[in-house]
């Protein structure tokens, strides 16, 4: 018993410490817990790194996925920092939330995306990856219908929308931002730096995904830098 209870208390000790924000689910030192390509995933100056270079361009987009499993509804808190590694500073990347596996050896996922870019012009937008694309551009607020015979989102605009002038003026670029995603039920919202930057409700039954996997962008193209710190997971439920 007294055996037991001791291991009880060490696991309990081992497991990360909740604050208001959630669960860590970054330890700040290594890549525990996430599993992605070593060749251009890394832990840089305490923050998780995804990095492409002239000499080492990604052949297609690759991602960083969170071993916990699967979650539905949830509050994710992130802080992130994007820089393009060229002048006109096209660096783009993400979090995926509730999305799919698609091939595990190569790390390809497809689903939600809280979108982020250099120059900040889709920063804070609702994308599906590999799915209906552009589902709210930044500022917009969107309920989104089943998709027609083309396959396309049918997208009814709700208002009011934010100003997407105040989200980008609210952007530090080159510098670290924060995002915080909000997803439950039907529901999923996206805040860049306290600013509301997506609002949807998906209805799409064939299409709206209920729950999956977290992951995190390094996206194709010119070469890039994007980092992540600062990861809390509050289940809601």
């Amino acid at each position: 018993m007294l055996r037991s209870l001791c291991i009880f208390l060490g696991l309990v000790a081992s497991l990360p410490a909740a604050d208001s924000n959630g669960v860590p689910l970054f330890n700040g030192r290594d890549l525990t817990g996430w599993d992605g390509d070593t060749a251009f995933w890394s832990v840089r100056d305490g923050a998780i790194t995804g990095r492409t270079t002239a000499a080492k361009p990604t052949p297609a987009n690759t991602f960083l996925i969170w071993t916990g499993g699967e979650i539905a509804n949830f509050e994710l808190h992130v802080t992130f920092r994007i820089v393009g590694d060229n002048d006109t500073n096209t660096a783009n990347s993400g979090v995926q939330y509730r999305s799919r596996v698609m091939d595990a050896a190569a790390w390809r996922v497809g689903g939600y995306q809280a979108d982020m870019d250099g120059t900040g012009k889709v920063t804070g937008m609702l994308y599906e990856e590999k799915g209906r694309g552009v589902l709210a551009r930044p500022g917009e607020r969107m309920k989104v219908g089943p998709a027609g015979s083309d396959g396309k989102a049918r997208l009814e605009p709700l208002s009011p929308a934010a100003d997407s002038t105040e989200i980008a003026r609210a952007l530090r670029q080159g510098d670290w931002n924060d995002y915080v995603i909000l997803a439950e039920g039907d529901r999923l919202r996206h805040f860049v730096n306290g600013k509301l930057t997506a609002d949807v409700i998906d209805l799409d039954p064939a299409k709206a995904a209920k729950s999956g996997v977290l992951a995190l962008q390094l996206h194709r193209g010119p070469p890039m830098t994007v980092q992540f710190k600062n990861i809390y997971l509050r289940k809601l439920p």
